[in-house]
Formats: structure tokens, sequence, C-alpha cells
């Protein structure tokens, strides 16, 4: 069994408890090993990052990849907005993509003479997160002070649509050119269903309020997925849009920057990349049959992430989050909000959250989610007064601490929660790097499966899901 893999450190946020109250990681704890996810899948793609000079891998990525594309139609004189999506900074420690994002700015600059370029970076609820983190990375002066955060409650503009009237942000759009900045990780595929997953966020982190409420709760996962659709295929946007840059991840890290014109073609790729790898992953989750889940990550409680998957996913494992014959997953906020009183839903048509989650060990998580529908449905205990008292404090979160109990260390929740379960399953949430830290019975659990799962996926579920969305495997290639 290998030693633990080191989690993302703990940061700095007015999301999150301070940094220093994070005594114990729950890695460190006794009988925990990890595994590497190149040896669970073998075809999982090499990664520049991590590894030695990641950062410079990246950024020789990008720029390569942003030598190629088309940028005539950006002139000295022209104004240029890059946006950015909060998830990004995330992923992987967030350096990736911050890098990506210098990147764009100096071969525009450098390729087209145009000075003007400002950096938009859009927010879902936590609407000072991505302030943060322009500071963090130091965007604000990498951009000349032409770094800002934008909410969904900032001052929106309209959109004419094939379906309506639908709002953008201001902010987003008050420049002659926009590049869309993003990332190929599947994130919340309960929500997307890796439906059009590329312009997702052009219905959500470049959205006011109003239209992006319509993806979430108006008409719930997929139903909405047209809204971004829409919205990027306005001619006020087209007629805006300059290219799109996509850092390209998969499970075990960064596999490259991929760059395009029509973003339509670059969501075929995302969505190949996210079925093909991200799938093997979640297909292994969901032959978990107990366990304990830990959060242990700088992030809301359903960003947590395990081998590239959130937590949230992790509650869904139970059923395929892929097969779109499957019209509703455990969570939503959609679905969540036709849940009863009780552990039961109130639709037979929406299935139970995932039971073979005993008890989660909340370690450490940020608050501004709402995410009290967790700790309804699973046992949780949160470890610390100081954490339990920041999630009473969050308007999102009035409840979490209704259903979840307090106790004081990582190593006394670690054995309450052995003892009350009866299992030494476990799998922790901390975003470890090219692999997952587990349990030793875990570790064996995932191994033994692996490789049945690789071959459903691969010549069964593959070939389905890509059906279901349209990609074309002969012109993609494998």
């Amino acid at each position: 069994m290998r030693a633990p893999i080191p989690p993302i450190p703990p940061k700095p946020s007015q999301y999150g408890i301070d940094p220093s109250l994070v005594k114990t990681r729950a890695a460190e704890l006794p009988g925990i090993t990890s595994v590497d996810l190149k040896e669970l899948f073998p075809d999982l793609p090499d990664v520049i990052f991590p590894g030695e000079n990641g950062l410079a891998k990246v950024r020789q990525a990008a720029e390569e990849a942003l030598m190629k594309v088309d940028m005539s139609m950006i002139k000295p004189e022209h104004s240029v907005n890059v946006l950015a999506s909060h998830h990004g900074f995330t992923l992987l420690g967030g350096e990736p993509y911050a890098e990506l994002l210098k990147a764009i700015k100096d071969v525009v600059e450098k390729r087209t003479g145009c000075k003007n370029i400002r950096l938009r970076a859009g927010v879902g609820m936590r609407f000072r997160e991505t302030e943060e983190y322009i500071k963090r990375y130091g965007l604000d002066s990498y951009y000349n002070g032409k770094a800002i955060g934008v909410a969904p409650v900032d001052q929106g503009i309209p959109i004419e649509t094939e379906i309506g009237t639908l709002y953008g942000i201001k902010k987003i759009y008050d420049a002659d050119w926009i590049i869309h900045a993003h990332h190929s990780d599947v994130r919340e595929v309960h929500f997307h269903r890796q439906v059009d997953k590329a312009v997702k966020p052009f219905a959500m982190s470049y959205a006011r309020i109003e239209s992006r409420s319509t993806y979430h709760q108006n008409m719930g996962p997929r139903a909405a997925n047209f809204t971004a659709r829409a919205i990027f295929d306005s001619e006020f946007v087209q007629k805006k849009f300059a290219f799109a840059a996509f850092l390209s991840i998969a499970p075990n890290g960064v596999i490259g920057v991929d760059v395009d014109n029509d973003l339509y073609a670059l969501n075929d790729r995302v969505t190949f990349t996210g079925c093909q790898y991200y799938g093997k992953i979640m297909t292994l989750f969901g032959e978990i049959d107990e366990c304990i889940a830990v959060l242990d990550f700088p992030c809301p409680v359903v960003y947590v992430f395990a081998a590239g998957v959130i937590y949230a996913n992790f509650a869904g494992a139970n059923t395929d989050l892929y097969d779109l014959d499957i019209p509703l997953p455990p969570y939503t906020w959609y679905t969540e909000a036709f849940y009863g009183k009780g552990s039961k839903p109130l639709l037979s048509s929406i299935p139970p959250m995932n039971p073979a989650i005993k008890m989660c060990v909340h370690n450490y998580a940020w608050t501004g989610y709402p995410s009290a529908f967790f700790s309804e449905h699973i046992p949780t205990v949160v470890v610390g007064q100081e954490q339990a008292d920041l999630f009473d404090r969050d308007p999102l979160n009035l409840t979490y601490m209704d259903h979840a109990t307090v106790i004081k260390t990582t190593e006394a929740a670690m054995n309450f929660a052995y003892k009350t379960t009866g299992t030494r399953k476990v799998i922790i949430f901390d975003g470890a790097m090219g692999g997952i830290n587990v349990s030793e019975p875990m570790a064996e659990l995932l191994i033994n499966k692996a490789p049945m799962v690789s071959d459903r996926v691969d010549n069964e579920l593959l070939p389905k899901w890509l059906r279901q969305r349209g990609v074309d495997m002969s012109v993609l290639g494998k």
C-alpha cells in the first residue's frame, strides 16, 4: 500500500474557517493509503500537471494552442474581456487555471497588439469568491488592474434569444470581444448531465440571476440546458465571441489546453473525454457498497474532490448520471424540492441518495452553498465547534447543523464513524492529485472492481452515452 497523497492545503477565505483551525487532515490518520488513478485505469492519459515543471508545461501547452487559433478579428484599438469561472480556481490547487488566464492575456496582446484586455471572473452564490482568487493568484496585477469578479446580482443586460429575452451580466459583455476561458472537468454532471457542458457558463457564470435560476430551479437538469445554448447562439453574443480556451482535465490531472473558434466542436471533444475518463471513475464509485465519506477540501460541501469527482456526484453514484434514459438523479436543486420531510423522495421517479454513504465526516469544507440537504439525508459529523458555528451563521446553511453533530477532533470523529457504521471503508474528498486517498479496505475494493468497470465503460456504456449526445466517435477518434 502506498503512502497517502498530500491533500490540497487549507486556504484563507471568508467562506471557510481559519486554516490554523484545521489541525489534522484525514489522510494523516492510521490505516489511510492511496491509489494511483493510472493503476486503476491504465488508459487514463498522461498529464502535464501535476508533475515536474508542471506549471511551465501548462504555459507551454497554452501558448502553443493559442498560437493556432484565429484572432484576426481583434484589432489593436479593440477591447477584450477574458471570461473566467470560479470553479476553475478549485482545480488542482488553482494554479493551472490561473496560468491559462495569464497565457491568454500575453498571447492575445502579442498576436493582436491589443492592450485593453480585461479579466471578468464569474461566480455562483459566493459573490466575493473570485475577488479572493484574483488576489491570491496575482491576476489583479497581471491584468494591470483590469481584473474583477462579477456576480449574478450585478447589473444585467438584456439578450434577445430565439426563446425570448434572457439576461447576461453587463460587465461580461462590455468589450468588443469576449474569450471564453474554461475547463473540461465534469464538475456538476448531476446538473448538466454532460450535455453542452462547454456552453453551460453562458447561463451560469455569465448570466444574471433571473436567467441563471431558470437553469437550476425553474426547469431542472437537462430540460434547462438549452438556456445556455440560446444565450450563446444569440446574435448579441455571437458578434462578440472570439474563441474559447479550455484547460483540458482528466481525473488524474491536466492533459493539455484546447482552443477553438468553434465552441460546439470543442464541446464535442469535452463531451468525449468527460464520458470516457470521468465515466470510469463515476462508474467505479457506483460499485462501492458501503463507506464513510470524509470532506477535507477548501470548497463548499458539494464541491470537495476525490479522483476528480465532486461529493455531489458521489451522492448520486448509485445511478448512472451519464445515462439520459434516467430522467432525474438523486440530487439537484430541482429534485431536492421534490423530497418530502422524511427520508424518501416525494416522487417515485427520483432515486434515493446514495445508500452506500453510511456517514459523512465533515473535517473541512466551506459555506456559501446550500448543503443542509446532505446533512439531512446522510448522517453527518462536523469536526470542531468553530466550523459548526460558521455554518450556523451562513444564510444558505442555517439548518445544516440541525441534522449534524459536532465532535472535537478528526481522530474522534473517525472513531465515532467506525463504531457507528461498522465499516472500515473510507473515501477522502481532499483533492489529492493523481490519485485518491482511501482506507486499505476501500483500496482493495477499488483495485478489484476497476478492470470490470473499465471493460464495461469501453464496450457498453461509453458508446451509449455518446450516442445519446450525438457525438460521433469515428470523427473524434479514440
